[in-house]
């Protein structure tokens, strides 16, 4: 992809441009007002026959006729297709929908898919896109704030299975990602707060002066207040981008954007895909993890309180579902991260840094125990 072409577009449409630094997989981050409706965003993808958008039954009232209107200059025929919204539908079966439509469409490998929508839409809507014909591009079109400060950028796609989240995907880079502020004004209140869950998580793992301007700010966000969350997105996508270009594919350091995610996994799994949001389980797995980290003399009680007190605040669970030790440690040893069996977490060392490390089992059941009461 030309991201130079996009690059010229962005004062236009009075976008910020975050680029991700991938060589020939780079891209840029539009963070904007009023983007998907302005036919000017999409001018730097090549032209195509068709297009598919992708989102779900949700959002698919509030933007899908706005952004095919703004695509249809660039393509000769683009076709909506809405999906069931939520986590539980995040299968092969729902994944299947979306090649029974390219299929039945005739669609080539020039086509574009478009991912009109949160975490879960971009990630089905990426997996497809890097499995049909072997990679069509496809573009992340994220509407809710989660998508727009974490799963919209990176390449990770996936769906889940029942025994763990995300276990079958594969890494594909979109050809351009759209942060369009207006969405987030449409956001539920608990949508919201999962989103400001990621948004915290960068602060303990790399920028504790940025978990201060949450602090001072969480107000604000939490009003969606359009300055506020203009630079929240802007300085979580910074953070993510210079992790990704670091490693794309997480052999190293990539990781450490898994704060707070093996123990929230784990809840998600054992509660059942869809009864917790993804954000809400990643901000009591947060506070899960601090734990540990504290347990293990890693960091001070301190630095725990504070965490726990900015996730409270935000309107996210602090205390995890009673499902007990076993079940946590069964869903955990199929996380991505461990290996041979061997359970490995994000934990801060300090505050600002992470860092990847196992922990005895015993150890991990007695924090289970201390934060699910």
């Amino acid at each position: 992809m030309n991201t130079s072409v996009n690059l010229k577009v962005a004062p236009a449409l009075n976008a910020t441009v975050v680029p991700i630094s991938l060589g020939d997989r780079s891209y840029p981050i539009y963070i904007g007002e009023n983007l998907i409706a302005n036919p000017l965003t999409w001018q730097g993808l090549q032209k195509a026959a068709y297009a598919l958008v992708v989102t779900n039954v949700t959002i698919a009232p509030l933007f899908a006729q706005q952004l095919k209107s703004a695509l249809q200059p660039m393509f000769e025929r683009v076709e909506v297709l809405s999906l069931p919204d939520g986590e539980e539908h995040k299968t092969f079966e729902t994944l299947n929908l979306i090649f029974d439509q390219l299929l039945g469409d005739g669609a080539d490998r020039k086509t574009t898919l478009f991912a009109l929508g949160g975490g879960v839409i971009g990630d089905m809507t990426g997996f497809a896109a890097a499995c049909y014909m072997r990679g069509v591009p496809f573009v992340q079109v994220a509407t809710t704030l989660l998508a727009q400060v974490d799963s919209s950028v990176g390449g990770k796609t996936a769906i889940n299975h029942p025994l763990g989240k995300n276990m079958i995907g594969a890494f594909y880079q979109p050809e351009l990602v759209i942060c369009d502020l207006n969405t987030l004004q449409t956001l539920p209140k608990r949508e919201l707060s999962a989103g400001l869950a990621e948004i915290i998580k960068y602060g303990p793992i790399a920028d504790m002066s940025f978990m201060g301007w949450i602090e001072e700010h969480l107000d604000a966000l939490m009003a969606k207040d359009p300055k506020a969350l203009a630079y929240a997105v802007k300085r979580s996508c910074e953070i993510k981008a210079g992790v990704v270009g670091a490693d794309e594919r997480e052999a190293g350091v990539r990781a450490i954007l898994n704060f707070g995610h093996t123990f929230g996994h784990a809840i998600e799994a054992g509660l059942g895909f869809g009864v917790w949001l993804h954000g809400e389980a990643v901000g009591c797995g947060m506070v899960m993890a601090a734990h540990l980290s504290q347990q293990l003399g890693l960091v001070e009680h301190s630095f725990v309180e504070r965490l726990t007190t900015l996730i409270s605040r935000a309107g996210l669970p602090v205390v995890g579902p009673k499902l007990g030790a076993d079940v946590y440690l069964e869903h955990m040893r199929v996380d991505k991260k461990a290996q041979n069996g061997q359970i490995r977490f994000v934990l801060i060392d300090q505050p600002g840094h992470a860092v990847l490390k196992g922990a005895e089992d015993n150890v991990v059941g007695r924090v289970i125990e201390q934060c699910c009461l």
